[in-house]
């Protein structure tokens, strides 16, 4: 369960009348995206739980180091399969996608740039990738992905830098990623390219649902 982008905070009521439809149509649990504080009230009012706790780091994209040199190129639909089987290599299960996941960070953005780092050859397979969304001058590093075996070789490093450089080169002036509290490795990244971690966190909400 997401929210518009910009629009009002949902009331616990109107949570509540979702989860109905929801349970309705055969769904026994509810998962937010990643809430604000004042975001969370509506959904807390309506029985959710706190499932975990992100932080939250800002890039004012004003310094970027130089473009880093990787195997990076577009990402298509017949690297689909091989960027879910990175997702769920890369991610405890609470946090990986299916095809429907990667459809919604594709279109969570009026305009994504999705990339793959690939080996070489004729079959190409997925070793890490990224989406990165753009709506009017903020940007969000939505997903981010390196197959263990390919860790530690600078794919994150080249990833989350072309999307910083492909955010300012439409003049986008603020970036936002988010990563789990404990994720030391993510969050040295993230800081090591210019990143800061705002002062309050995020959390992502459960509920189960009664058929």
């Amino acid at each position: 369960m997401s929210l518009v982008p910009n629009g009002p905070v949902p009331s616990a009521a109107f949570v509540g009348r979702c989860l109905d439809q929801l349970a309705e149509r055969g769904f026994s649990r509810v998962v937010t995206t990643a809430l604000s504080v004042p975001e969370q009230a509506g959904f807390l009012g309506a029985g959710f739980d706190v499932e975990e706790r992100l932080h939250l780091l800002v890039h004012d994209l004003r310094r970027l180091p130089p473009a880093a040199a990787a195997p990076l190129r577009r990402g298509s639909r017949r690297d689909r399969f091989g960027v879910l089987e990175v997702d769920h290599s890369a991610f405890r299960p609470f946090w990986c996608i299916d095809r429907a996941g990667l459809d919604d960070a594709l279109a969570a953005t009026p305009r994504s740039r999705f990339r793959v780092a690939s080996t070489p050859g004729p079959r190409r397979g997925v070793t890490a990738y990224a989406i990165t969304g753009r709506a009017g001058r903020h940007g969000s590093l939505q997903r981010l992905a390196v197959h263990p075996l390919h860790q530690r070789q600078g794919l994150g490093h080249a990833l989350v830098l072309d999307a910083l450089h492909w955010l300012r080169g439409w003049r986008v002036e603020r970036a936002v990623v988010n990563t789990q509290l404990d994720n030391e490795a993510a969050l040295g990244l993230y800081e090591s390219l210019g990143f800061v971690r705002e002062s309050s966190c995020l959390s992502v909400l459960s509920k189960g649902l009664d058929r």
